[in-house]
């Protein structure tokens, strides 16, 4: 069915176009719908708009992390960072995305097959970070609680970690170099330490990617933005492998920017 007899575009005195759906676009409206205002319509893109709205899929990106909830350490060591940026893909940058799954909002969901952690909000929405999740073999899964929070953590590496990198210091102190990055949740199961983490990192480069030692990387700024909403006590999900949190993972669509 094509979607242009659902979509119109029509003039104004001052010049402008008025973008509008029609009665039984599924918006559940009995006229047409004034769904944005441009001075010149692409109609490419808006038919793509008008089919995610037909299909209840409308996705917003959310900007880059405010630095505003940034500490003025943050702002000092994230200016000297040892690492180069990274060019995250789009499907693993923060968005604001429809979330089908019934933890209660404030609760961290982490799908590893998808390398998504997803922070539940009210009202069937989460905000969805890309992340590295650990190897097949390292992986974890289960239920657990924020037992303990950081703010640029020390690394003290067990000794199985030691083991398996090899050649690793006993200790590394706080900032930019160190593999815990900016931030850190620690994943308590009762009173018990899990020794799983979710924290920064200092190779953003491999976020989507799973390589790490079992732990759930993010990059700093997601993990100072996830750090600023979580709560001591807040429930923590892994999923276990095979248990997507996320039936389909869309890129998300921008609405026609206005020609100049």
């Amino acid at each position: 069915m094509s979607l242009l007899p659902f979509v119109r575009s029509r003039g104004r005195p001052d010049g402008k176009r008025r973008v509008e759906l029609a009665p039984g676009a599924g918006l559940g409206r009995a006229g047409w719908v004034t769904i944005g205002e441009t001075t010149t319509v692409r109609m490419r893109s808006l038919v793509l708009f008008a089919a995610l709205a037909l299909g209840g899929c409308v996705h917003s990106t959310l900007e880059p992390a405010s630095k505003a909830g940034w500490t003025p350490k943050d702002r000092e060591l994230l200016a000297n960072a040892p690492y180069r940026p990274a060019a995250i893909p789009d499907a693993y940058q923060r968005h604001l995305v429809d979330y089908h799954r019934k933890e209660a909002p404030g609760t961290v969901v982490v799908d590893t097959d998808s390398r998504y952690l997803y922070y539940v909000l009210p009202r069937g929405k989460a905000i969805r970070y890309g992340v590295t999740v650990g190897e097949e073999a390292l992986a974890w899964s289960g239920v657990a609680t924020v037992g303990r929070m950081e703010e640029w953590p020390a690394w003290a590496p067990t000794q199985e970690i030691k083991q398996r990198l090899g050649n690793t210091p006993d200790y590394v102190g706080p900032g930019p170099h160190n593999p815990m990055g900016a931030r850190a949740l620690y994943l308590f199961q009762g009173n018990k330490d899990t020794l799983y983490r979710i924290h920064g990192t200092n190779q953003p480069e491999y976020i989507g990617q799973a390589i790490s030692s079992g732990c759930i990387r993010m990059t700093n700024e997601d993990a100072i933005d996830l750090y600023n909403r979580v709560r001591i006590g807040a429930a923590v999900v892994v999923l276990a492998p095979g248990r997507r949190a996320s039936p389909v993972s869309r890129a998300t669509p921008t609405w026609p920017a206005r020609d100049s």
